[in-house]
């Protein structure tokens, strides 16, 4: 049930002269953990009893929830796309979003996590599971022809990391998605 239904129901009930505590009651009965807290309704019955007629939400000023558009969730991909090695103010820098809108787009629509510095989504697609396959095969050719060292490899489950250490440590991140 939504907060307007919600509202309705505190409306109707406050208007048959229903004091808000068996309001709640009812609701908490009716719709469990969904209910609208006490506080809540004794707030909206005492809107009521004072003459309000609107269940709807007051207009309120600040940024609206609409960040979350299909073109800034494609914004942000295509950062990471385009450098793997891109940070939150790196994003921030191309995307003009904040850095709440940012995480909120990598970890919640993007299904990407950072790891060891890189960005990887939560799980792989057929195709990225084939192209994994493919650089871990070329990998490994490099290592049976002499052009890795075994201490320059550095494995994980099904996961190969060719290290080299570069300047600070920052300069070393990688962006890496797995969907």
């Amino acid at each position: 049930m939504t907060d307007e239904f919600n509202r309705y129901y505190i409306k109707i009930r406050t208007i048959l002269e229903i004091n808000a505590k068996i309001i709640c009651e009812e609701l908490t009965t009716a719709l469990g953990p969904d209910a609208a807290a006490y506080s809540t309704a004794a707030k909206w019955a005492k809107h009521f009893r004072e003459g309000r007629e609107d269940v709807n939400d007051d207009f309120r000023s600040g940024r609206p929830i609409s960040v979350l558009t299909d073109e800034n969730i494609e914004q942000v991909r295509q950062v990471i796309e385009d450098d793997p090695h891109s940070t939150y103010d790196d994003i921030i820098a191309e995307t003009s979003l904040s850095h709440g809108t940012i995480e909120r787009i990598i970890h919640d629509c993007l299904k990407m996590r950072k790891v060891a510095s890189s960005w990887i989504a939560h799980k792989l697609s057929d195709e990225q599971k084939q192209q994994r396959l493919r650089v871990c095969r070329q990998n490994l050719a490099k290592f049976q022809t002499g052009k890795w060292r075994l201490s320059d490899v550095i494995t994980d489950a099904e996961t190969w990391i060719y290290h080299r250490q570069i300047g600070r440590k920052s300069s070393n991140a990688t962006w890496i998605t797995w969907k």
